[in-house]
């Protein structure tokens, strides 16, 4: 039986592919105060609740990207 060998590291693309999650996220959060305005106390308690773990996810996207960004430039090693 042949052993697959795992796939070489490729971060070559990963600053870009977090760029598109941070702004994607940004999106979601937009998109969420439109549904707010429509929504019960409750489900708006929900909805902020998750936006704060958006933002929070942003927050470490971005030190990702700023990490990525820093790696890049020195070659990934």
């Amino acid at each position: 039986m042949k052993q697959q060998q795992p796939k070489p590291d490729d971060r070559s693309d990963n600053v870009e592919k977090l760029q598109d999650m941070v702004q994607n996220t940004i999106e979601n959060i937009e998109e969420s105060h439109e549904t707010m305005q429509l929504a019960t106390e409750e489900e708006r308690a929900r909805i902020e609740a998750k936006n704060q773990r958006r933002e929070e996810s942003i927050e470490a996207m971005r030190n990702e990207i700023r990490d990525e960004a820093s790696d890049r430039e020195n070659g990934y090693k």
